[in-house]
């Protein structure tokens, strides 16, 4: 296998990466990434107009994904797409044009799951990291905090029980009419504003499960108390988005001391945040090194479901042309939970 196209439609964001073989491993030769403005209209993703954008985006987004890789389709091995989980229609729409490219070129398929793709972003810019370490992905749908004992192999320590952190980002900048998507408008407002509400770190001192729905009711009380909310929504932003953040950092500290790592990977469309990656490395200085890869690479982007396809096939694991899509697909590798701790 020299050539991988990757191809990533789970939500609002239609892309496309050609990895290529080198002796130093699989090298990204190309990265094409097409966001839907159009649900900024709505304050969040329409799926169906998300399907129809992926329709009409995606071939020309591979197209220029191999213009800039320098390869053409027949120079193409093998092709890897999201299978899940995402958005049933969008994840359908590259799925299908991922499997009509392997049928019609006799390429290898694999189809990836989108979170453990997030996984692999991190090595796309640094190949030193290696396993075993804890990986925290934080985005719009999930929040999943893992054992990495290798790669291929997961052990899950929490997950959220209601709105992932992602997504209570999106709220709450709705809330304060921010705009989509919701985590760097708050992030850039926070910068102006003071973190004086006391909002709630829900299950901040609770094993490693995450819970994010109380806290977006407190933020949208405190606002109905105000009498000017516009006077104090960068001080609600800080307050809410601190509120957050020390509940993420508070559990991977916590799944460090449990699991005896020294090494901790951040991924995800929230790992796209500075303010994050920072509060996170200076609270783990001296514990363990932390691996964050840039804004590009964390959010949905074809780049890190090729990686994780490269690492599948490398393996021997195809998948079958009847691979079908799955919103709610199962974590690969994924052994029986540990109990959690108080």
């Amino acid at each position: 296998m020299n050539v991988l196209l990757g191809i990533e439609t789970s939500c609002d964001e239609t892309s496309a990466a050609i990895l290529k073989k080198t002796s130093n491993g699989p090298k990204l030769a190309s990265l094409v990434i097409l966001s839907q403005d159009i649900h900024n209209i709505f304050g969040g993703v329409v799926p169906e107009l998300a399907s129809r954008a992926h329709v009409e985006a995606l071939g020309p987004v591979v197209e220029r994904a191999l213009l800039e890789a320098g390869v053409s389709m027949d120079e193409v091995d093998a092709v890897a797409a999201t299978a899940g989980p995402g958005l049933a229609g969008a994840l359908l729409v590259g799925l299908c044009y991922a499997k009509s490219l392997a049928a019609a070129g006799n390429r290898r398929f694999i189809g990836v799951h989108h979170l453990e793709g997030h996984l692999f972003a991190s090595i796309l810019e640094d190949e030193n990291i290696e396993p075993p370490f804890v990986g925290l992905i934080v985005s719009g749908g999930h929040t999943l905090l893992i054992d990495v004992p290798q790669w291929g192999r997961y052990k899950k320590l929490g997950e959220t029980r209601d709105d992932a952190a992602g997504e209570a980002f999106d709220k709450v900048a709705k809330l304060l009419e921010l705009g989509y998507p919701g985590g760097p408008a708050i992030e850039r407002l926070a910068g102006q504003g003071q973190d004086n509400f006391d909002f709630p770190r829900p299950l901040i001192k609770e094993g490693f499960d995450f819970s994010f729905s109380g806290l977006k009711t407190a933020v949208l009380y405190a606002a109905r108390d105000l009498e000017n909310v516009d006077q104090r929504k960068a001080d609600l932003a800080r307050s809410f988005q601190q509120a957050v953040f020390d509940v993420l950092i508070a559990k991977v500290e916590r799944a460090l001391t449990h699991t005896g790592y020294t090494n901790v990977v951040l991924g995800g469309g929230v790992a796209c945040s500075k303010t994050l990656a920072s509060q996170m490395r200076k609270a783990l200085d001296g514990k363990a090194h932390l691996s964050v890869a840039s804004p590009r690479l964390n959010a949905d982007n074809a780049a890190m479901i090729a990686r994780a396809g490269w690492f599948h096939l490398e393996n021997g694991r195809d998948s079958l042309l009847d691979c079908d899509a799955d919103p709610r697909m199962p974590f690969p590798g994924l052994e029986q939970p540990e109990p959690q701790l108080t």
